[in-house]
């Protein structure tokens, strides 16, 4: 698996989330088997590059290569500038961002909301490609399969940014009017994937060992995206990889493991926010980490009161450590207790069928 000239470790990507794919989110994931990582979407507004949430979002120190940076914005202009502004500070890849559903960035044409114009997408993709294209900086696209229901045009879209110079085409599989609700289809996404040479990626409910698997055949995708079922286990990579490899499921994760991971993605995430910002931006990582866990509600509500970075790395130690002892392995995905089919919607009808796992 290739981006460009650039070959990755496997065909499993880490789906830029903002507020959540920061370096250290992004360094956790690829230690725990992902082969790539985007990270947080970046302003292209030159103004706000100086602020202390993009300097954030913009920090890649010890990131393992490659590094790839997502940008938003309207202009074409100051999508190349900052596109340009990424490369000097150590992105290998720039994606473009034409797939963000929150109404804060599409109510200024941003995300999702560029696929309502395609001239300007296409213009935006033309720029951003002419500026990295000289520095052998691939570009991707990460999209959504059209504005509504009506209004399906990825595979327009992607057809004319392949012939601009896109290097890869990422899909999730809803419209911008979906957001995160209901059920991704992939029909679109296995449209796409039969009309281009470049690779593309599938993203949306891949949250399962079985389920990236179907997905990979429905869809004759190179790669997957996963992007909320990481959240607070990103060893889901290395246990899709291994299905995928050998058709069979890891060992259920020691708690204990699962316990110094989470530790030491910690005390990575408080490097990066020191520690007021620190200890607040953790509480979303840990409440994901112990949602499923016995006792993990009841813990959450007490550790979301601390105030230090002491106390609450103390406090994930004890719980986990306690834990292990009445329950030594973490709760397994894709094991017995999963369905052996999956559900794939058809976009025509939004019916589905059944898959055999």
């Amino acid at each position: 698996m290739n981006i460009g000239h650039i070959p990755l470790t496997n065909n499993l990507f880490v789906a830029p989330m903002a507020g959540v794919t920061d370096r250290p989110f992004r360094q956790w994931c690829k230690r725990l088997g992902a082969g790539y990582a985007v990270s947080e979407m970046v302003t292209s507004r030159r103004e706000l590059w100086t602020s202390l949430k993009t300097s954030r979002r913009s920090n890649h120190d010890g990131e393992v290569d490659p590094i790839a940076v997502q940008i938003a914005g309207t202009d074409p202009l100051m999508m190349a500038e900052a596109a340009a502004y990424n490369i000097d500070r150590g992105a290998q890849i720039i994606d473009i961002n034409m797939g963000c559903p929150a109404k804060k960035v599409c109510n200024v044409w941003a995300g999702s909301a560029l696929m309502q114009n395609e001239p300007l997408a296409l213009a935006i993709i033309s720029a951003v490609v002419a500026v990295c294209e000289p520095r052998r900086v691939p570009v991707t696209l990460k999209m959504r399969t059209g504005w509504c229901h009506g209004e399906r045009n990825a595979l327009v879209l992607a057809r004319a940014a392949e012939s601009a110079g896109i290097a890869m085409v990422t899909v999730h599989g809803r419209t911008r009017e979906q957001g995160y609700s209901g059920l991704a289809e992939y029909d679109t996404i296995a449209a796409v994937k039969a009309a281009l040479s470049i690779p593309v990626v599938a993203n949306g409910d891949i949250d399962s060992p079985e389920k990236a698997r179907e997905v990979l055949r429905y869809t004759g995708a190179d790669a997957l995206m996963i992007g909320r079922a990481a959240q607070g286990r990103p060893w889901i990579f290395r246990e899709i990889a291994h299905f995928l490899s050998t058709g069979e499921h890891l060992p259920a994760t020691p708690v204990l493991q699962a316990r110094q991971w989470l530790l030491d993605h910690l005390v990575d995430h408080y490097s990066l926010y020191g520690e007021l910002a620190g200890v607040r931006t953790a509480r979303k990582h840990i409440g994901w980490a112990v949602r499923s866990l016995p006792g993990g509600e009841a813990f959450r509500a007490g550790m979301n009161r601390l105030e230090t970075c002491k106390d609450q790395i103390q406090a994930v130690g004890e719980f986990l450590h306690g834990l292990a002892d009445s329950q030594p392995l973490w709760p397994a995905i894709g094991h017995a207790s999963s369905p052996k089919t999956c559900d794939v919607p058809i976009a025509a009808n939004h019916a589905s069928i059944r898959l055999t796992a």
